[in-house]
């Protein structure tokens, strides 16, 4: 199993959607490296699903339930989705500050590659969120 992160403008897609939805495809990524991740999604990998712009915070978990394929919004097969379902609200949420501010955390690719929307999580930095969510 690995982890992942993907990003949303709560304005946009939110958390609480999500979960009213339960079950929501991941479509409109344009950014190649971000599709790269979507194409190394398997079903069951854990996701963190981050807030990104007004919030800027780390609020839930989810999962894969629906490995890639041709995004319906693409004019070619170039682009892909995945579905991902909501697993969990976190007990409190993991603001990015919190996350640059954790040494151990400083290799995290939200903090080093900021603006790259589907993103890959180490086991032990998903440990260290799952951590500070229950701070």
């Amino acid at each position: 199993m690995a982890y992942w992160l993907v990003k949303s403008e709560p304005s946009t897609y939110s958390w609480d959607q999500l979960e009213k939805d339960k079950q929501t495809f991941w479509d409109g990524v344009r950014n190649y490296a971000a599709r790269n991740n979507l194409r190394a999604m398997k079903k069951g990998d854990e996701v963190l699903f981050y807030h990104s712009n007004e919030g800027m915070e780390i609020v839930g978990t989810a999962k894969v339930a629906k490995e890639h394929y041709p995004d319906p919004t693409a004019n070619d097969d170039t682009w892909v989705a995945v579905d991902i379902k909501a697993h969990k609200k976190l007990k409190k949420p993991v603001s990015l500050a919190q996350i640059k501010a954790d040494k151990r955390l400083s290799d995290m690719a939200l903090v080093r590659l900021g603006r790259l929307s589907v993103q890959p999580v180490t086991e032990k930095e998903w440990q260290i969120i799952m951590e500070l969510s229950a701070l």
